[in-house]
């Protein structure tokens, strides 16, 4: 039995089971991104792991793929998303107490557990700090079992920089290394004006015993990838979410297919040298 049958046997993988949501939450003033809290009508508890998707539906309009954002430890699960198309801007209206109906877990994880006694490096594109928020929670909760850890985030302004209470607390905590930067300044930001990788090269970890995960635009992370392998983190020890648009989450439709691979179903996460040659195509 594949892994894929083993993680979905007891359940039928095409049939959204209903949820509801517990709670909202605007990231961004103009709502255009929002968090839900979502619970399982039918008491399954969440089994997703830092990095992988469920399927949201919509009943009546459709689905999309989302990443996961937190794993409650009541079993709730929570997802960050954007309102860019039909079905996130019709979700994008919902409210505490509807339902809706939710696919999954799909797709890989990161390798948290690989990153055990190293330094770890992550680095965040706009609304892709949602899928390594799980992963920050994951490190904070055993933060004996790792070295430095760094996080750097970038976004397009003050405006849009998401979880703004979470990265006030961890900047606080200092047990981690935040670092944060945006395209655009505005008169009372005393931040960091930049991209991400200017972040990356000031990081002051141990590139030759770093393992770095990214997330963010493909720009940004084909950038951010060569900017950690300057600093000796080895491309077999980056990875990269890809957040191509997914239909079926199962392989079948081919519509997230990147060469031989297929997002849903080999990924979203994968090791930096399986997607290079993808990186290198313009327009892809």
């Amino acid at each position: 039995m594949s892994a894929l049958a083993a993680e979905l046997q007891g359940h039928e993988p095409m049939a959204p089971e209903p949820w509801r949501i517990l709670a909202v939450r605007r990231e961004v003033a103009d709502g255009e991104v929002f968090t839900w809290t979502l619970e399982p009508l039918s008491g399954r508890a969440a089994t997703a792991r830092p990095g992988q998707f469920n399927m949201l539906y919509l009943f009546g309009v459709g689905e999309v793929a989302i990443s996961v954002s937190a794993i409650e430890d009541d079993g709730a699960v929570v997802h960050t998303i954007r309102a860019v198309g039909s079905v996130t801007r019709a979700m994008q209206g919902l409210r505490t107490g509807e339902v809706v109906g939710v696919r999954g877990p799909f797709g890989t994880a990161w390798p948290v557990a690989d990153a055990k006694g190293r330094d770890l490096v992550l680095a965040a594109g706009g609304i892709g700090l949602a899928p390594l928020r799980p992963v920050v929670h994951a490190v904070l909760a055993r933060r004996q079992d790792f070295g430095r850890v760094l996080l750097c985030y970038g976004a397009r302004s003050p405006r849009d920089l998401i979880f703004r209470d979470e990265l006030d607390e961890w900047q606080v905590r200092r047990e981690l290394d935040l670092r944060v930067t945006v395209d655009r300044g505005t008169a009372d930001w005393k931040g960091d004006v930049g991209v991400v990788t200017q972040l990356i090269d000031r990081g002051g970890f141990d590139g030759r015993n770093a393992l770095a995960m990214v997330c963010g635009p493909e720009v940004m992370m084909r950038f951010s990838a060569l900017s950690l392998h300057r600093r000796g983190v080895a491309p077999e020890r980056t990875f990269v979410s890809m957040e191509r648009s997914m239909r079926c989450a199962l392989g079948f439709c081919g519509h997230c297919q990147i060469g031989p691979h297929f997002v849903c179903r080999d990924g979203p996460v994968f090791p930096y040298p399986v997607m290079e040659p993808a990186f290198r195509v313009n327009e892809l």
